[in-house]
């Protein structure tokens, strides 16, 4: 069992913050090699966040995690809500698909403090695969992309 990861103390999790994620599969399987189970979870997130009033920024599943860039959009925006809630639901539903867990317990969160950390943050997911030597520019990896900006945006704006 992985400990809990702790959050900042005294830090709500509550309203207009921005966040970046990284959430790993169960025991670092590669279940983010197929369209279908992204997709399907993605289709989750997106649910959730509409539900609990948050933005994705960001996106990139890797093939044993997910990074996740997301701004809350009310002042009741919960973060440690809307990650539960989309957790639960996906792996429920992969569960029932495959036999198999989906995620490992809890998250990694860094709070973003302004629009220029938020820049990095999102440059760095989407540079993920490029790293990775999986593609040579983040539009042509078929996993990550934003709900926000467009793909001439993410590249004019983030890309350096």
């Amino acid at each position: 069992m992985f400990p809990k990861r702790p959050r900042i103390p005294g830090f709500s999790y509550i309203g207009l913050h921005r966040y970046s994620l990284t959430i790993c599969t169960k025991e670092r399987k590669q279940l983010f090699t197929n369209a279908e189970t992204v997709e399907a979870t993605l289709t989750t997130i997106r649910r959730s966040a509409a539900a609990h009033d948050f933005a994705v920024l960001a996106y990139c599943f890797m093939p044993d995690h997910l990074h996740l860039i997301v701004g809350g959009l009310t002042d009741s925006a919960d973060l440690q809500k809307f990650v539960a809630n989309w957790k639960q639901l996906s792996g429920f539903a992969h569960k029932q698909r495959t036999g198999e867990h989906l995620w490992q317990p809890s998250y990694f969160d860094h709070v973003l403090r302004d629009e220029e950390e938020t820049g990095r943050a999102v440059r760095y997911v989407l540079e993920n695969p490029i790293r990775r030597g999986m593609v040579t520019e983040f539009s042509h990896y078929p996993f990550c992309g934003s709900d926000v900006f467009s793909v001439e945006e993410l590249r004019d704006h983030w890309q350096g």
